[in-house]
């Protein structure tokens, strides 16, 4: 296997809606800060992968618009997945894991104001037994919730301590689209917003891109004094009929943090865009309770449809850059109810 570091990350989360730049406006600022983190040009990378979604933007083929933001000339060697951008990193890995490249920059990219996201997300459920019923995903999320109340695995104290720390930290993040930490008891006394969840409880809709840079051997340590290797990355998936699974349980992250060894890990980015959700992670990933979770603030700070794993990936390795952590763990979820889940464990040294 050929060792493989995140060198490069940017983002962007759009604060407000009104004047929100297309995508492929969102998507050239953040090739020129990665340019200019790694000192490349468009030349420099031998592959380009994108996540996005065909049913958030409204029309076919969207992603092609978006890759505009490249540029025509030089032609470039580039792929698409219909998901979030973890796994278009998933896809470029697997690329350099070939030989054909050395290097590679995959992004994210999502306009969730473009429609009603509850209801566009409905489009992932199965054609023939869910989706007629148009189940929105925040209502998915509150059954889920409930079912774990009603089992005793955690209570809505548990969920509004995830969401006061969450918010806390992201006064430190300047991405951030919601930051501000209150306190447990003023969280509680919030208006329901799907019972058991508050508004609070859901990660907020938001509009926004990110990238990251992939290198291989010495192209990364020509970049970075302290790459962020990949020395584990899965992705597994439970079944899409809800019914078929125990929805308080996530069978699919703990099979991909078993193999991709979270042994060590320090810090923790979870991609939970329900507060909840980060306690079944927690449970299941079997992380210890002095692992730090999302100190970026996490998706309940902000989280951009198709770009919110990709994210996750590139707050825990700029952990490994700045020295912050020695062993970090990016995590990406898609589909309902933790379906399915990506683990990326990145190390400072190999």
């Amino acid at each position: 296997m050929r060792d493989v570091a995140v060198v490069g990350f940017a983002q962007r989360q759009m604060q407000d809606y009104d004047g929100s730049p297309t995508c492929a406006e969102l998507l050239v600022p953040i090739f020129a800060e990665c340019y200019e983190q790694t000192g490349w040009t468009k030349k420099d990378v031998g592959f380009w992968c994108s996540g996005s979604s065909d049913y958030l933007a409204g029309r076919s083929f969207s992603f092609v618009s978006a890759i505009d933001a490249i540029g025509v000339l030089p032609p470039v060697n580039e792929s698409h997945v219909e998901m979030d951008g973890a796994w278009a990193l998933y896809e470029a890995w697997l690329k350099i894991q070939t030989g054909e490249v050395d290097t590679a920059l995959v992004f994210g990219f999502g306009k969730a104001s473009a429609g009603v996201l509850r209801r566009t997300l409905s489009l992932q459920l199965d054609p023939y037994t869910l989706t007629p019923l148009w189940p929105d995903t925040v209502s998915i999320a509150a059954l889920q919730a409930r079912l774990g109340i009603d089992a005793g695995l955690w209570d809505e104290a548990a969920m509004a301590e995830v969401v006061n720390r969450s918010l806390s930290d992201a006064e430190k993040n300047e991405y951030a689209v919601r930051a501000g930490g209150s306190s447990v008891e003023d969280l509680l006394a919030r208006p329901m917003f799907a019972d058991p969840l508050r508004k609070h409880d859901a990660a907020p809709v938001t509009d926004g891109a990110a990238a990251i840079v992939l290198a291989a051997g010495d192209r990364a340590r020509e970049v970075r004094e302290r790459p962020a290797w990949i020395t584990g990355l899965a992705h597994v998936t439970d079944g899409l009929h809800l019914g078929t699974r125990d929805l308080t349980r996530s069978e699919s992250a703990r099979r991909a943090g078993a193999a991709a060894g979270l042994d060590g890990v320090e810090i923790a980015e979870l991609h939970a865009p329900f507060s909840h959700q980060e306690i079944v992670l927690r449970r299941e990933l079997g992380l210890a309770d002095d692992v730090r979770i999302n100190p970026s603030g996490g998706p309940l700070s902000g989280n951009p449809m198709f770009t919110g794993g990709a994210i996750r990936i590139g707050e825990a390795a700029r952990r490994i850059w700045d020295g912050t952590a020695g062993k970090a763990l990016g995590h990406a979820t898609s589909g309902p109810a933790l379906q399915q889940n990506l683990v990326c464990v990145m190390e400072g040294t190999i």
